[in-house]
């Protein structure tokens, strides 16, 4: 009977440590569980905040960026006036423009009318000497000085000789004066006749003595005169023309009787040849002297004629026009 009790006793005490484990098992597992449900839960708390922060900040851009579209549309309203405010000051501009290039063209043509009145340099003789590279000790009134024979055609009409001859004599003095040493000199009325008959066709040396001849012959020659410089011209290129010569001829005259210009002008380029370099061989050059524009009852007409006939031999042949606006 007692083996049996201790039998009974050792089977009730097993089964309570299974019991024990097992209800030990289900508590650690109850334990577990709770704790990974809530680290879930917390993520979940987590990523709820960082999506309603995110929500935030895109509401947040939206705005700014409806207030940017906003400013951005003023401001190209802005731009669009201001191009068109541009627009209409350069249209002014150019009309400004217009107005003042219109005006510089009427001062243009008053200047060029009076230019022509008063017989000064003309833009003609200004393009000449701007191509010929002169030096400016070799240029008197505009003309250049680089010849080695001299010739003056001057006209001895009672008008030059009554109210123009101081001048005259001045101003060949100053020409001679430029030109220190050349090969031969000339002196010739406009109708082709010689102040020394003894030089007929031939050069006058140049000498001291020869030229202080020449201004002191000049006070008192006065041959006959048609108040034309074409014949004296003509007979002077005829006479000392050469291909080897450099010539400068200075014509000294008020005005012109004669009927054609352009005759004139044909006749002096037939006889006038080229040299290689294109340039005439004898260079005319010209003194206007406007007597008949300051004295009483002159013959302006024929000083134009006279005028307009020299400027353009004068351009035509290498040499320049001078007008003088005063016999002082």
């Amino acid at each position: 009977m007692r083996r049996r009790k201790r039998s009974m006793s050792e089977i009730n005490i097993s089964f309570l440590d299974v019991i024990s484990c097992g209800f030990g098992a289900i508590v650690l597992l109850l334990l577990i569980a709770r704790t990974v449900e809530s680290t879930a839960f917390e993520q979940g708390q987590d990523l709820d905040g960082s999506v309603a922060d995110l929500q935030q900040q895109l509401f947040d851009i939206r705005g700014e960026t409806t207030i940017l579209n906003r400013e951005l549309t003023s401001k190209e309203e802005q731009l669009s006036e201001l191009r068109l405010r541009i627009a209409r000051l350069q249209e002014q501009l150019a009309s400004l423009e217009r107005q003042r290039d219109a005006i510089a063209q009427v001062d243009t043509t008053e200047q060029q009318e009076l230019t022509l009145a008063l017989q000064v340099l003309t833009e003609e003789m200004e393009r000449l000497l701007a191509d010929r590279n002169r030096v400016e000790n070799n240029i008197i009134g505009g003309i250049p000085v680089d010849s080695e024979y001299l010739i003056f055609i001057v006209d001895t009409s009672g008008s030059m000789f009554n109210f123009a001859w101081p001048k005259v004599r001045k101003e060949m003095i100053n020409i001679l004066d430029i030109y220190p040493d050349v090969k031969g000199i000339q002196i010739m009325n406009d109708m082709g006749g010689y102040m020394f008959s003894s030089y007929r066709g031939k050069w006058i040396p140049d000498t001291p003595g020869r030229r202080k001849a020449i201004i002191d012959r000049l006070a008192t020659w006065t041959p006959f005169s048609n108040s034309s410089p074409v014949e004296g011209v003509q007979r002077a290129i005829r006479s000392f023309y050469a291909a080897d010569r450099n010539i400068s001829l200075y014509v000294f005259g008020d005005d012109f009787t004669g009927r054609s210009i352009a005759q004139v002008l044909d006749a002096v380029e037939k006889i006038n040849k080229q040299a290689l370099s294109g340039e005439r061989r004898v260079r005319i050059h010209t003194v206007g002297f406007p007597v008949h524009f300051l004295v009483s009852g002159g013959r302006a007409q024929t000083a134009s004629r006279f005028a307009n006939l020299m400027r353009e031999l004068s351009y035509r042949n290498g040499g320049t026009f001078v007008g003088l606006n005063s016999l002082n």
